[in-house]
């Protein structure tokens, strides 16, 4: 005989506390679990959205950021010899020679923290142009004046337009305020890069370079005559888009592992639950069983409908869990980069897969919870159910 779906569906009414308690506890799990997943989703979105496909950038091999890196002048030279870079319309070439530094600057909650600074080069409107300035303006060429990104001058008081910041000593003035679509530039000031070599005594030597290729499809040709000079061997090229996206790759594997280390526990809890819940169910249900199978249902289709609503509890709880994390867009956060020891500030981000992967999880502790309370109810030998009660 057919699965009985309609005894499936009245019996959420009857037992209403049990069922409603194992779906509060699945939501909570999902909850961890999807918060977790869109939490590394939004790291790494917005490490990636600070590059851009057909930006090339360059530092030294054994760097693992650009702090660490150092390229100079010499090597400056050599690179701008390169083929495939593209130019300005005044015929000059779209590079960016980038010293990198860390400055502290106190919180508005208090305590201090490490900001970058980014000194660029003129090209820079042609190399990130989504970079915009959304208040303020853009800083002059030769003086000691800079631009702050948005996450930095919402958290940070002391670096908002017409403040000063200290570096190396010297105050230099907040000229601006720039968004750059959500991605990490947004935890960034930016200045002159000849003005901040100065301040910091460092000659010409720049922590990378970063250039806009003519066309995309023309990196492997790059990289091709970057890796035949020998005056670049120990040096590495990789597309902007890549570089920053291995950047989030140990940050976003230290979330996803403590994380999942508690859901996993969590779930634990809610998969207990959930068998509690249906062994509780057969156990009240004993003889409605023993009816169901003298009246014609044979064992698969009393398995198939108690691990059904076993599976339907869990797929409730997955829901309500994914709706509630869902409102964690609506925020952003700040952390330090294990990278460059820096802060950097992201949005959580959900997406389809993350939504797939949510429910999934959830549908494996349902059916983990219910299998065997469910082959429990289908090897009830019918007398000794009806005798019951």
């Amino acid at each position: 005989m057919k699965i009985p779906f309609k005894y499936i569906l009245r019996n959420f009414k009857t037992r209403k506390l049990t069922t409603s308690i194992t779906i509060v506890g699945v939501a909570l799990v999902v909850f961890v679990f999807t918060s977790v997943l869109i939490m590394s989703s939004g790291i790494k979105k917005t490490f990636v959205s600070k590059g851009s496909a057909d930006n090339v950038m360059i530092t030294r091999k054994a760097a693992t950021s650009e702090i660490s890196s150092i390229i100079g002048p010499d090597i400056q030279d050599v690179i701008r010899t390169l083929p495939h870079i593209a130019k300005a319309p005044d015929g000059n070439l779209i590079i960016s020679n980038e010293p990198v530094v860390i400055i502290n600057l106190e919180k508005s909650g208090g305590g201090m923290s490490n900001i970058t600074v980014r000194g660029v080069s003129p090209e820079i409107n042609q190399l990130r142009p989504q970079v915009k300035i959304i208040q303020g303006r853009m800083f002059n060429w030769g003086l000691r004046e800079l631009i702050v990104g948005q996450a930095i001058a919402k958290r940070f008081p002391g670096a908002q337009l017409g403040g000063y910041v200290k570096i190396a000593g010297d105050d230099w003035k907040i000229v601006g305020v720039f968004a750059s679509d959500g991605s990490g530039f947004d935890s960034e000031l930016w200045g002159d890069a000849l003005q901040l070599l100065s301040a910091f005594n460092r000659g010409s030597t720049v922590s990378s370079v970063t250039l806009k290729l003519d066309n995309a499809a023309n990196y492997d040709d790059f990289k091709k005559a970057f890796n035949a000079d020998l005056r670049l061997q120990q040096y590495e090229c990789k597309i902007e888009k890549d570089y920053f996206g291995a950047q989030s790759e140990m940050m976003s594997t230290f979330i996803n592992v403590l994380g999942l280390f508690v859901t996993i526990i969590f779930s634990f809890g809610a998969t207990i639950g959930a068998m509690i819940t249906m062994y509780s169910a057969v156990a009240n249900r004993t003889v409605e069983i023993g009816t169901l199978r003298s009246l014609g249902f044979n064992r698969i289709s009393i398995l198939i409908a108690f691990l059904i609503e076993s599976l339907v509890i869990a797929l409730i709880g997955g829901l309500i869990g994914i709706f509630f994390a869902s409102f964690l867009q609506l925020f952003s956060i700040s952390t330090l980069n294990f990278e460059s020891f820096s802060e950097i500030a992201f949005s959580f981000a959900l997406s389809p897969g993350i939504i797939i992967g949510s429910l999934t999880f959830a549908f494996f502790m349902g059916f983990i919870g219910g299998f065997l309370p469910s082959v429990r109810a289908a090897r009830m030998n019918i007398v000794s159910a009806l005798r019951a009660g």
